[in-house]
């Protein structure tokens, strides 16, 4: 598979249209079955981080406070990122600040989003649950630290998606999996995964 960039944010909430910004990102470089760069800074946006966010992250007001500038940050993780595919598990959050972020700085989205969670929802069917600690555990992935926390959360995602690449390779005999394929197959009815699959391997 090409490089990718798995990225994960920390925010004040669900939704940039509501108000809420980021905290944290992360971005890790995917190639080769290996993560060869890291990018991770908390961001200050200038806004209070409400309580039951900061347990569940453990980012707190005085962090944010000291850390870089928003804008500062989304240009140098921007440029990290360049034009590589983006992944993210659940894809919609990420993707929603990704945007909204970018555009404060006068910036767009230059790629499309695979989404590990929907594929993992037509991959790993069989597993209880598709946040991504379940699928962590579930898989047997290793756990990089903290969930909750931008780098952490990234890395394990970078895990999940090498282990749905192998899912590809030895269950569905797929031997060239792009990140337009992923694309493909999270947006595909699971009914009619093996029909897709099919398509492509017919088409190679």
């Amino acid at each position: 598979m090409e490089a990718v960039a798995v990225i994960d944010f920390e925010t004040t909430g669900l939704s940039p249209a509501q108000g809420d910004r980021a905290t944290e990102i992360a971005a890790v470089i995917l190639l080769d079955g290996k993560v060869v760069d890291r990018y991770q800074s908390l961001m200050n946006a200038g806004v209070r981080i409400p309580s039951y966010i900061q347990e569940l992250t453990g980012i707190s007001d005085a962090m944010v406070r000291s850390a870089p500038p928003v804008a500062e940050v989304m240009r140098e993780v921007a440029a990290f990122v360049g034009d590589y595919p983006l992944v993210a598990h659940n894809a919609s959050f990420d993707c929603k600040f990704w945007d909204a972020e970018l555009a404060r700085i006068s910036q767009k989205r230059r790629q499309e989003f695979a989404c590990s969670m929907l594929l993992s929802r037509r991959l790993l069917p069989q597993a209880p649950s598709h946040k991504l600690g379940a699928l962590v555990e579930f898989a047997r992935l290793p756990v990089a630290g903290r969930y909750h926390r931008a780098l952490a959360d990234a890395e394990m995602a970078a895990s999940l998606l090498q282990h749905l690449e192998e899912e590809l390779r030895c269950r569905y005999k797929v031997g060239n999996v792009s990140h337009e394929l992923l694309r493909k197959i999270q947006s595909v009815p699971k009914s009619k995964l093996d029909q897709c699959l099919e398509r492509h391997r017919q088409a190679r």
